[in-house]
């Protein structure tokens, strides 16, 4: 049988920033993002969010997109300066209002809402007090996320307390691809640890505001394998699965930080000891609250080869990436989903697992006819779905599938350059046009199931 669980949960998803526009709009604070954007040279095309989609203005019609493809829930984000424009203190009721709307929107439409609290638009004030690598910014954070899930808690029951934390860490802090642009491994590594601090502290508050709240986090993980069998390369594995997967996964499953990982820091020379300075008694407790769900957003594989010895003196390649490449020079590997899925299942054990963001970018435009006919989209998502259903029929407790993203949008330092929508956005006249993998999807979701075909 080619159909899955007969509650299984539907959705696509969105981003605040990606999407919303309407940046100077009714009270919202600068975030790290507006601030980044203004930088010369930080985004490819030189664009920015400050109207990305519109949906700010054009949710309605956004939300009956969603009506039209049959999707049982919409995973979308919280902009943190639209609530506290200064990060804390005051509140905008004029931001809780606009995502007040949107939920009802939703519910009306038979849709249900899945929050996500961060996903990487830190309000610019809190980044002027050192942003992720101040501590401060925890208890600001908790703040937060007390009050949006006190006004929307009566609503909504599934919330993220984070989006990627290894983005917000890494690519913020580490080299510096991200906002707020910072290349320092010190303060990569504060960022971390006070963004999953953050998210643990978050668990009880929500759970206190929320009645059957389902509270859980969102990683980007990358199963690796190593490019040969060589000794260099299992090692030059190892390292990259535990700074990428482990060092966000152990803490929160009560594991804390990977060792072996703490001494490749010391070894490389990023930190000056084994002692993170950052830890501070209880925080690995907090941070490994028990959770209802692991968000997983799934991309690509890693195929990693050895840096350490020249290529000369390693072992002969086994292992070759697929001949298909996304826009974003991804390889397209679905095995790696479900060998994701089946690992995180048998070592972590989550309660649930979401696939919060699986998608692929390409830049088919519509045709004469005005179809968008995005076969390799097509072909991505028909594939992934397959092996998510694999992923099932091995036991894996897979509740849900979120296909990344609803529409074209921001896609961060890329600017407009790279669409991952199913539907398909004119950013001039802001036209929406469903592309061909819309409507596989519409399809799949009505049949619960892969047995669908499209006209040619």
């Amino acid at each position: 049988m080619r159909q899955f669980p007969h509650d299984f949960l539907w959705g696509v998803a969105t981003s605040a920033f990606q999407i919303e526009g309407a940046t100077n709009t009714d009270g919202r604070g600068e975030s790290i993002w507006d601030r980044f954007a203004a930088t010369p040279g930080k985004i490819a095309d030189g664009t920015d969010g400050s109207v990305a989609c519109d949906h700010y203005n054009r949710w309605r019609d956004d939300v009956e997109l969603m009506r039209w493809l049959g999707i049982k829930s919409y995973r979308f984000s919280i902009a943190w300066p639209r609530i506290f424009p200064a990060g804390r203190g005051k509140v905008n009721q004029a931001g809780l209002d606009f995502y007040s709307r949107l939920v009802d929107g939703l519910l009306t439409a038979g849709i249900e809402p899945m929050v996500t609290l961060y996903h990487w638009d830190l309000p610019q004030a809190l980044d002027d007090k050192g942003g992720w690598t101040a501590r401060d910014t925890v208890s600001a954070f908790v703040e937060y996320a007390d009050e949006v899930s006190q006004v929307l808690g009566d609503r909504v029951s599934k919330w993220i307390t984070h989006n990627e934390p290894w983005c917000i860490s890494f690519l913020g802090y580490g080299n510096g691809e991200h906002a707020p642009g910072h290349k320092n491994w010190g303060e990569m590594l504060a960022a971390a640890h006070h963004v999953l601090l953050s998210h643990g502290q978050a668990v009880s508050v929500i759970r206190a505001n929320v009645k059957k709240a389902e509270v859980g986090i969102t990683l980007n993980l990358v199963p690796a394998q190593p490019a040969s069998p060589s000794a260099e390369d299992q090692d030059a594995c190892r390292a990259f699965d535990g700074s990428f997967n482990r060092w966000y996964l152990d803490p929160i499953y009560g594991r804390g930080y990977p060792q072996d990982v703490i001494a490749d820091h010391v070894a490389a020379g990023r930190i000056p000891s084994e002692k993170l300075d950052f830890v501070k008694p209880g925080d690995l407790e907090a941070m490994a609250a028990p959770t209802d769900f692991l968000g997983v957003n799934y991309y690509s594989r890693g195929i990693i080869r050895s840096d350490r010895i020249p290529e000369s003196q390693n072992a002969p390649r086994t292992v070759h990436a697929e001949a298909e490449k996304t826009d974003m020079d991804w390889e397209v590997y679905a095995g790696g989903l479900k060998d994701l899925l089946v690992r995180l299942h048998q070592d972590y054990k989550p309660q649930r697992i979401y696939i919060t963001e699986n998608g692929a970018a390409y830049a088919t435009g519509p045709d004469a006819d005005g179809r968008v006919r995005d076969t390799k989209r097509v072909h991505y998502l028909r594939t992934h779905l397959e092996a998510s259903l694999e992923a099932i029929q091995q036991g894996v407790p897979l509740a849900g599938y979120f296909a990344w993203s609803l529409m074209d949008n921001f896609e961060w330092a890329y600017g407009y350059q790279k669409r991952f929508g199913l539907v398909f956005v004119d950013y001039a006249t802001q036209k929406r046009i469903p592309k061909d993998s819309a409507h596989l999807y519409r399809a799949v979701v009505a049949r619960n199931g892969l047995d669908v075909e499209l006209a040619a």
